[in-house]
């Protein structure tokens, strides 16, 4: 995991010593810096946002940064890495929530107090396949149609749809001389 302090890239952008995400413009600064680091990274590289060091962010600012880049991730425009969210305090999630749960996108998250989960907006039968590989650790579609008792194609079509979402990284393992594609938790 590779973590992306946005205090330290709030103070680049800004250089006024706040510690405050807000208004739209800044918002866009900042992921533009972002997405600069991102572009560096290499392919399956997870990137944690850690929020620890910031005091708040507000809605615009959480569309702006957030919104926009899961929407770039999930559209390709990075490549295939992954982002969380990390150091949150509730008052943080509730503006990113929002922001995200308005255009229909998700990321996964820790707390600061370690808990880990999910912001945003993911159907029923999504976020149950989602809590149950992060419960696995990671899963085959073969696993996963065994142990919730679904049809083959549906436990593929799942994990096919968290990959996409970027929820879940897709890796291709050797097992009994064929190649398998598992998934796991990001």
């Amino acid at each position: 995991m590779v973590p992306y302090n946005l205090k330290n890239i709030l103070k680049q952008e800004l250089e006024n010593g706040s510690s405050d995400l807000v208004t739209r413009q800044s918002g866009q600064g900042i992921r533009t810096r972002i997405e600069k680091y991102l572009e560096q990274e290499k392919d399956g590289a997870v990137v944690a946002l850690d929020f620890s060091n910031i005091g708040i962010i507000d809605y615009s600012c959480a569309d702006e940064i957030i919104a926009k880049l899961i929407s770039r991730l999930i559209g390709g425009e990075y490549g295939e890495k992954y982002i969380i969210l990390a150091g949150l305090n509730e008052n943080q999630k509730e503006n990113i929530e929002v922001a995200l749960e308005r255009k229909e996108l998700a990321v996964p998250a820790r707390m600061e107090d370690g808990r880990q989960i999910l912001i945003g907006s993911l159907n029923n039968y999504l976020r149950e396949t989602l809590d149950f590989i992060m419960r696995t650790g990671k899963i085959t579609a073969k696993d996963l149609s065994d142990a919730l008792q679904l049809g083959m194609n549906t436990s593929g079509t799942r994990l096919l749809n968290l990959h996409k979402k970027k929820l879940v990284k897709r890796i291709e393992e050797t097992r009994d001389g064929g190649r398998i594609l598992v998934y796991e938790h990001v």
